[in-house]
């Protein structure tokens, strides 16, 4: 036990080591001209064969070592890399470093590159349901064959999971999506630390989407200040990042942002639920014209009582306030109705 977890312990202290380059253009120039003079050579002690056999031999031998074996070789540790682009190099099963900024690079040509995101890829993955930037990791021509490309973005990138059927804290079937903004911040963690790095950020997303959804409900009463799903967006994508940074922290990722792109009750109960956020809304109207009707009602005999524009008794004043309050409160139109006599 003791073994594994200083295993652990080592996979996630992992740091990135920069390996030994030189500039690419220089080597390549360099080297051509090695071989050309190297064809040369071997050219000459074929022609010296008919004087001096052993110098005409040692010059062929040597020319054609360079040039069609060294030579070619060399020509294997020219990297070029674009902006924001990184190899993660090995060198006989050892982590040799991580070669990184744009330029035209020389490094030792028996190093390999490695990245097992790209080989996942070319393998058979439908990328479009993990991760927009895995796609360009392996580009496939019309004879079938693919070349995979060994190199791994520190750009920032989407992951736009499939959306999931999660219960809330009420126990309710919703459906939510999130979307992530990530990138690789280290990447000796994510070649070494895990055998997918873009796998193992889209398996910890839906683990951590369901531990955060589970501790709120989809909505809640606007006058509680209890959180939820719907009401308290920014709360909870906080609480997501946080959530997703903690599980993908040994694979050297940085999550940028997590949102909710998408939320809604199940099929199964979206008819019941709206028709109980109809009610809910329809209640709060119907308290809010009442509220409104009951205070319009209050001015209106003030103002009578004060102006002495009519002198009214009980009876009269809840006659009055009767017709306010159907007046107001009524969903139609008030029709009027003329008295042209007394009420007595």
């Amino acid at each position: 036990m003791s073994k594994l977890v200083q295993q652990n312990e080592k996979l996630r202290n992992i740091e990135e080591i920069d390996p030994k380059a030189l500039g690419g253009m220089g080597m390549l120039f360099l080297n051509i001209i090695l071989i050309i003079a190297s064809i040369a050579i071997f050219v000459g002690g074929l022609i010296l064969l008919e004087t001096s056999v052993f110098l005409g031999v040692t010059l062929a031998i040597v020319g054609s070592i360079y040039a069609f074996i060294v030579g070619p070789i060399l020509f294997g540790g020219l990297k070029i890399l674009k902006p924001n682009e990184a190899l993660v190099l090995t060198l006989f099963g050892k982590y040799y470093g991580t070669l990184k900024g744009e330029g035209f690079f020389f490094v030792n040509p028996f190093v390999s590159a490695i990245n097992p995101a790209a080989a996942s890829t070319s393998s058979g993955m439908l990328a479009s349901d993990k991760s927009a930037s895995v796609a360009k990791t392996a580009m496939q021509i019309n004879t079938g064959i693919v070349f995979v490309n060994k190199k791994i973005s520190l750009k920032a990138m989407t992951l736009n999971n499939d959306k999931q059927k999660i219960n809330d804290s009420l126990g309710n079937p919703i459906i939510i999506g999130i979307v992530v903004i990530w990138r690789v911040v280290n990447t000796a963690k994510a070649v070494f630390s895990v055998d997918n790095f873009t796998e193992y950020l889209s398996i910890q997303c839906d683990s951590a989407l369901r531990n955060i959804v589970r501790l709120y409900p989809y909505d809640a009463p606007s006058d509680d200040n209890e959180k939820s799903l719907r009401g308290s967006s920014q709360e909870v994508a906080e609480m997501l990042q946080a959530e997703i940074q903690s599980k993908v922290e040994m694979a050297g990722l940085e999550i940028i942002e997590a949102r909710i792109t998408h939320l809604a009750y199940a099929p199964e109960i979206a008819a019941v639920m709206l028709q109980r956020q109809q009610a809910s809304a329809i209640i709060d109207a119907r308290q809010m014209i009442v509220e409104g009707a009951v205070g319009m009602v209050e001015m209106a005999l003030t103002k009578l009582n004060d102006k002495g524009i009519v002198n009214l008794d009980e009876e009269r004043k809840a006659a009055m306030v009767s017709n306010l309050l159907v007046v107001l409160c009524g969903n139609k139109d008030a029709q009027p109705i003329v008295n042209s006599g007394s009420m007595y």
